[in-house]
């Protein structure tokens, strides 16, 4: 199968450097006149892929606000996975999942594994249980084709206190997680399929993202306080690597289709003025 990597570099030469977010929280149900509940939360996704899933390079829905539903909101879920790649955007599943052995190998499963029915064609993982724990993960990407993004300098306020650890080699913990990950995507083309979450908030981060060689996935933007400019601070040289992402920015403009897919312009439209000022 084609690498995720490969499918990435595809799909935002065609569509452009964008990823949104699917997060169907309380009070964006409530916004778009939704009842909090299985109901609202189908209504919700069906509306963003209705406007987004045609035309968005990556979607990325927050696993959480189906699982708080239960089995019926993860059915929700894997109705909008499916219904998004047949639409022909990459599907980014945003879950944080991390573990060791056999766990951390169910996680894989569920999914990267064609076979499984929430199959997406990439998750994002967390690496605090080392690097290593996650082989299982970046092992069944390989193998079927799938994408990992692991998080290394969240915008979180909590994060730098993990993250910007120094350990005993002099590197930042942060720096570890992208070592490591520069090493999976070695020699990749156009574009290694194992990537890092870096918040479009942090500001220069002080870190050595020159050998990734893999997307970086950039939350933040819009809503939550950064804009496409940032972008130029945060990852510099890296630039071209980066996935722009916006949730709110986008979602606030609905449930009208033709409002969330204006509100996608406008944002890819900032991006790209943003990374083609700064190559």
């Amino acid at each position: 199968m084609e690498s995720f990597g490969a499918r990435l570099h595809r799909a935002v030469t065609e569509r452009g450097p964008l990823c949104v977010g699917i997060d169907p929280h309380p009070g964006l149900l409530a916004r778009w006149g939704l009842s909090d509940d299985v109901a609202g939360l189908e209504r919700f996704s069906r509306t963003v892929v209705e406007a987004l899933g045609d035309r968005v390079a990556v979607v990325k829905p927050q696993s959480a606000f189906f699982e708080r539903f239960g089995s019926q909101g993860i059915s929700v879920l894997e109705s909008t996975i499916r219904q998004l790649r047949n639409a022909g955007a990459l599907v980014l599943l945003d879950v944080k999942r991390g573990d060791i052995g056999s766990t951390v190998s169910a996680y894989a499963s569920a999914y990267l594994d064609p076979s499984s029915p929430l199959y997406v064609d990439a998750v994002t993982v967390s690496p605090y249980l080392g690097v290593g724990s996650l082989a299982p993960m970046f092992d069944l990407a390989t193998a079927h084709g799938g994408g990992v993004f692991v998080l290394a300098l969240t915008s979180n306020p909590e994060g730098a206190a993990v993250q910007r650890a120094v350990g005993a080699d002099g590197r930042t913990v942060a720096q570890t997680v992208i070592d490591e990950i520069s090493q999976l995507n070695r020699g990749a083309e156009p574009l290694g399929s194992f990537g890092l979450v870096v918040g479009a908030t942090v500001g220069d981060t002080g870190h050595d993202l020159s050998a990734v060689n893999g997307p970086l996935l950039a939350p933040g933007l819009g809503a939550q306080g950064a804009t496409a400019a940032d972008l130029r601070t945060v990852f510099g040289s890296s630039l071209p690597s980066v996935l722009p992402s916006y949730s709110r920015e986008v979602l606030h403009a609905g449930p009208d289709v033709a409002g969330l897919r204006a509100a996608a312009e406008r944002a890819l439209a900032e991006c790209r003025t943003a990374l083609v000022t700064a190559s």
